[in-house]
């Protein structure tokens, strides 16, 4: 039962919501931009430090060193677009000239500002084990020791890297920046980030685009929607090439025979991002290689998913122990229920949910691939942590864009779904033959963005 808050409390609450400021107030100086210089190989953008608290209620003392990148056009007609990156654990000062050339079209209205999260960049989090274990896979389950590794090292520090953290931390930005708004680009993470920064802030945001959507409550830890997904990108793409087999079928045949299923399932998550189409033009040709491993010949697919286990990414562009920090605290549905469960009671809990998942959720797949995936194995492992608080809203009320891709297996099309329901100026575009991260990729796309961001 939600309990009402008491008058003095309630107008805390509405002086931060429409001061854009922390209700819980420690005095600290004014936001500012330090270090400031022209960016090393990023033509018109300066780059500068942003100096954040690691605990904002400083029971744990120290700062956070957050690399900004802020385009030159100080006077663009259309205001300040912050563009936020995916993982958690991606960079975005490194990233800026891929975003350049994917947003060009609306730059000559909008400054594009963009920030390394904390957490993420040169100034990351460093865990070498899980880095090299899983890099930038949300699939791959590292090993217990890897994931408490990384806790060990992060120590005290580690309840500090919530998405709720990095939200306080935008709005430093945009305080620094002297902008009483701006206009909020997410891509995967990013929009969950973007999202919970429109529930805490929404007086800051003129409006909003979301791509490759995670919905308000979080990544949901079994990953069902995007196991389910599976059987319709792979017929789709089979009707698409007349390729005279059913490959869920296969895939359902393949996985159950070999138990292969989480390292093949992030093998067709790379693949719906790198080639949603799944022609082989651009990737390992998927469908032959499933079929072929039905037919009993398992070395091309073997190699294939061995290949890709693990993609060697270093920290500083896709921080592995900054994910694990962050998913640990956000991701919805946990077994556990919460973040601060003990890790005895993990693993059981797990077995529990799994077991009663009907056959339906999760096929092709088995529902075993549910739990053994690499959120929940991440987790499970992951000391007990402080979760993500709740923004002070339930609803996004500036005008939204949401992007999918209706192949997309990472951020699967549910989840925008979910989120176009509970957006009352939400519009969804669906995007046909799409997988992860959209914009600057796909016409249908691109034109839906600069309808949204320059009419």
């Amino acid at each position: 039962m939600r309990v009402r808050p008491p008058l003095a409390a309630a107008l805390v609450l509405l002086t931060a919501l429409v001061a854009g400021t922390p209700a819980a107030a420690g005095v600290r100086s004014e936001p500012r931009l330090t270090n400031s210089g022209p960016c090393v190989g990023i033509t018109d953008f300066t780059c500068s430090d942003l100096i954040v608290p690691l605990d904002r209620s400083r029971r744990v003392r120290g700062d956070l060193t957050l690399k900004v990148a802020v385009a030159g056009n100080t006077t663009a007609p259309r205001g300040t677009l912050l563009f936020l990156t995916g993982g958690p654990g991606q960079p975005g000062v490194s990233l800026v000239p891929r975003i350049q050339q994917r947003l060009a079209p609306v730059l000559a209205d909008y400054r594009l500002v963009m920030i390394d999260q904390r957490g993420t960049g040169d100034n990351g989090i460093d865990c070498p084990k899980l880095q090299a274990e899983v890099g930038s896979s949300d699939v791959t389950p590292p090993s217990p020791g890897a994931v408490q590794e990384c806790a060990d090292l992060l120590g005290r520090t580690r309840d500090f890297y919530t998405t709720a953290d990095t939200v306080a931390d935008l709005e430093d930005l945009r305080s620094a920046l002297r902008v009483p708004r701006w206009t909020i680009d997410g891509v995967s993470y990013g929009s969950f980030v973007a999202i919970q920064y429109g529930l805490t802030h929404p007086l800051r945001v003129d409006r909003m685009v979301l791509d490759s959507v995670v919905p308000q409550r979080g990544v949901p830890a079994l990953y069902r929607e995007s196991l389910a997904r599976t059987a319709y990108v792979l017929r789709t793409a089979c009707a698409e090439q007349n390729c005279g087999f059913d490959p869920a079928a296969d895939l359902a045949t393949v996985v159950n025979r070999y138990g292969n299923g989480v390292d093949v399932f992030n093998f067709l998550v790379i693949a719906s991002i790198v080639d949603p189409k799944l022609t082989g033009s651009a990737f390992f040709p998927v469908l032959p290689f499933l079929h072929m491993a039905a037919q009993g010949e398992t070395g091309p697919l073997d190699s294939a998913v061995e290949a890709l286990r693990s993609d060697g990414a270093p920290y500083q562009a896709f921080s592995a122990g900054l994910h694990a920090a962050t998913f640990c605290a956000d991701v919805d549905e946990l077994p556990w229920v919460t973040p601060r469960a003990p890790l005895t009671v993990r693993e059981k809990a797990t077995a529990r949910v799994v077991a009663k998942l009907p056959a339906t959720s999760t096929w092709p797949f088995p529902t075993e691939v549910a739990g053994a995936q690499g959120i929940v194995q991440t987790c499970e492992s992951w000391p007990p942590s402080r979760p993500n608080p709740t923004p002070p809203l339930h609803r996004l009320t500036m005008p939204v864009l949401l992007l999918a891709g209706d192949r997309d297996l990472s951020t699967p099309l549910a989840w925008a779904q979910e989120q176009a329901s509970q957006t009352p100026r939400g519009e969804l575009v669906v995007v046909p033959g799409m997988g992860h991260s959209i914009q600057g990729r796909n016409p249908i796309g691109d034109a839906a963005v600069q309808r949204f961001l320059l009419n």
